[in-house]
This record gives structure tokens, C-alpha cells and sequence, in this order.
């Protein structure tokens, strides 16, 4: 029996005779799935309910290397598995052959102006307004990595072109740091179907960071930021949009606390320490990815998730502890949602509202400080922390 099956020979079986099983992480899976796939892990397969066996099963992982093996391991056992050849990327790349795939931006553009106006577009200028992001005569390389997020912030930028009452002017950026063809031409498609004008500048970091043992995707992100900023500079402009949303904001800052042991948070602007001039913007901040998502799907659209062409062997992306801190960050908030709607809310504003007098310690230009400096200057003064605290033990003293 084959252990594997083309996308082609997948198109020619009956729909009924067979079902997609994907094994990627909820991570990958948030960015494009194919429609009608279970997603499990690997190692529950044999007792999900929901597989039929006595249909065809086919695996699919990122590009149909992980697969093979958890389809060999089923047809050991008996069942009629196979592994989906070039796995979710090889469907990807047939889907957006089709005609109806070829341009897509008008009624993209329409989508942002009527159904996703409050979701989205408005969300979008709150933020280039609230923390002054985008100046007159600021010159933006808006950088595209090719997935949902910032292809969104690209449409956003064009949009933002035609309304702003002053001048700015925006390059589409999109770096090659050494792309599989087939990302390459995911990225190159959904830019000429959304009518995106970009321009691709190559370096050779992924080569540059795949023997390094410790954090190699650390570096890489280092890397890539300093070959934008470098790049974007040459250009002529003074700033780099990245398309980072609320989700990644509140996943920063309760990842900082329980990994990091530190309360930080992720910018919606910074001014770049090693690049003269220039300054990051964050212009979907307050954007819900649960909202991109249904833009994405209510277009049709298709991304990848990492473009990263070793993210099958890479043994950073795929170290199970590295993969899953964010899935499990996610599931928490959403855990916590359940008792608490408003916690998401909460944990984004609980680093706008820092009582610095009830801190122990804090960093601020560097300098590291603690709450014993000027304690004693102030001997009378109780925070507003501990009159609550003292006012709690009252009531409970009274009862």
C-alpha cells in the first residue's frame, strides 16, 4: 500500500470516501486550514470518535514529512491511511491556481469598508491615531511576511492612502531570507491577486542561522529586524509597519510574567536603538485576530504561516516545550474567558494602568530601581493598593 497521496490523485477520489486528518498545532492551523479537515495530534487518531474508519484516512502536516510517518505507523495497524503529499502548503498552492483565486482586491477593499468597517478598519485608524503612528511626510515600509496579519495591514495602508487629509507615502516590503519556491510563490500570488506592489529584497539568513544550536529562531527574528530596518532605510523611509495585533499583545505580556518573570508589554511604537532615525509601528494593535480571521475567511483567502523552509526539520519550531507556549498561552486566556469575559480586555489595559508606588521593582532607560529609593521621604503615604488591602481586613475583623 502508498504511503503517500498527490494532491491530484486526492481531487479524483469521491469526497464521501474520505477525510483529511491534521495533525499541525493550533498555531500553524489559526492561519489556514483546509476546509472540513478534524484536527488532532497525532497520538489521537486511534480513539478519536470522529474518525470513520471505515473511510480513506489522510494525514496532513505542514509539507507532508511528519505525516508519512504517522501514516505508516496506522497502516501497521490496519487502517487505510496515507500521508497527503506536500501536506497543507501543496493544497494551498493548487487552490490558488484556480481562476477565481486571481484577483481578488476589489472585493477585498469592499469587505474592509462595509462588513469589517467597526471590526477592523476603524480599530485600524483608533490605533494610527491614539499613538500617533503614521506623521505628515513619514515614509512607511509596511513589511509583509506573507501571512494574514500583515497582508491585511497592507490592504489597511491602501486604504488609509485614499481618506488621510495629509501626506504620507507607503513601499510594500517583502524580504526573502531564503524561502522554499513554494512560499515564495504564495507570497508573490496573494500580492498580485490583493493588488499589492511589492518589492522583494533577498538575504541568506535562514542559512546563516540553521546550524545554530541555541535559539536559532531568536536570531533569526533579530536578524530579519535589522535587515528591514537596513533595507527600509535605503529606501528613503523612517519607518517599518510590522503586523502585529491585540492577541500578540496580551499573549507578550502574560508570556513575560510566567516565562520571563518580568511585566512588559509589546509597543505599539518604538524608536530603533541601532538605526538612526528610524522607529517601529504597530498599526493593527488593536485588532483582534479572531477578527482578521474572519476577513480572511469571508474572502477566500489563503496564507501561510511560517515561510520558513526548515519549519518541518527545524528542531527549534517543532521542540514541543518551544511550539507550545504560545498555544498554551492561548488556551489559557481562553480558559480564563470563561469565567471572566473581560480578562483579555484586562490583561491589555493592566499595563497601561502600572502603579509604580506598589512596585517592588522596575527598569525604566535601563536603570534598574526599587521601591526603596525615597521610602523614607515619604513616610505618611499609603498607596491606594494597601488602603483597599487594610479597608478588607476591617470588614473581615468586623464580621
Amino acid at each position: 500500500m502508498s504511503t503517500s497521496i498527490s494532491i491530484k490523485e486526492l481531487k479524483e477520489l469521491d469526497p464521501s470516501s474520505y477525510q483529511i486528518v491534521d495533525i499541525r498545532d493550533a498555531v500553524e492551523i489559526s492561519h489556514g486550514a483546509i476546509p472540513g479537515a478534524l484536527v488532532m495530534k497525532t497520538e489521537e487518531i486511534e480513539t478519536s470518535d470522529a474518525i470513520d474508519r471505515s473511510k480513506k484516512t489522510i494525514i496532513c502536516c505542514s509539507r507532508g514529512r511528519f505525516s508519512v510517518a504517522a501514516a505508516e505507523e496506522l497502516q501497521e495497524k490496519g487502517w487505510d491511511a496515507v500521508s497527503l503529499e506536500g501536506g497543507y502548503i501543496a493544497w494551498l498552492m493548487d487552490v490558488m491556481s484556480a481562476p477565481e483565486e486571481q484577483d481578488k482586491a476589489a472585493d477585498v477593499e469592499k469587505s474592509l469598508r462595509k462588513k469589517f468597517k467597526k471590526s477592523i478598519w476603524s480599530k485600524f485608524t483608533k490605533a494610527i491615531n491614539t499613538y500617533e503612528l503614521v506623521k505628515p511626510g513619514d515614509k512607511i515600509a509596511v513589511c509583509i511576511s506573507g501571512g494574514k496579519d500583515s497582508m491585511l495591514m497592507a490592504k489597511c495602508f491602501q486604504e488609509l492612502k485614499l481618506h488621510n487629509k495629509f501626506d504620507f507615502e507607503v513601499k510594500f516590503v517583502v524580504m526573502d531570507p531564503g524561502y522554499s519556491p513554494e512560499n515564495r510563490k504564495v507570497i508573490e500570488d496573494n500580492a498580485k491577486s490583493l493588488h499589492i506592489p511589492i518589492t522583494i529584497f533577498e538575504t541568506d539568513i535562514f542559512d546563516s542561522v540553521y546550524h545554530v544550536e541555541n535559539s536559532p529562531c531568536y536570531l533569526c527574528a533579530r536578524m530579519r529586524r535589522g535587515h528591514l530596518y537596513h533595507f527600509a532605510q535605503q529606501l528613503g523611509c523612517n519607518k517599518i509597519a510590522l503586523g502585529h495585533h491585540y492577541d500578540d499583545v496580551i499573549e507578550t505580556i502574560l508570556m513575560g510574567m510566567l516565562y520571563g518573570a518580568q511585566v512588559q508589554t509589546m509597543m505599539p511604537k518604538l524608536h530603533s536603538i541601532h538605526f538612526e532615525g528610524m522607529e517601529l509601528i504597530r498599526p493593527l494593535y488593536l485588532v483582534r485576530e479572531d477578527d482578521i480571521k474572519a476577513w480572511r475567511d469571508y474572502n477566500g483567502l489563503h496564507f501561510i504561516q511560517c515561510a520558513c523552509k526548515f519549519t518541518d526539520t527545524c528542531t527549534t519550531c517543532n521542540n514541543e516545550e518551544n511550539r507550545s507556549k504560545r498555544v498554551e498561552i492561548k488556551e489559557l486566556i481562553k480558559n480564563l474567558k470563561k469565567v471572566n469575559p473581560f480578562v483579555e480586555s484586562n490583561i491589555f489595559r493592566s499595563v497601561e494602568n502600572v502603579n509604580i508606588d506598589t512596585v517592588v521593582g522596575y527598569k525604566q532607560h535601563g536603570i534598574r530601581h526599587n521601591f526603596l529609593e525615597g521610602y523614607d521621604d515619604n513616610p505618611g503615604y499609603v498607596p491606594e493598593a494597601e488602603k483597599a488591602a487594610a479597608e478588607t481586613e476591617q470588614e473581615k475583623e468586623g464580621k
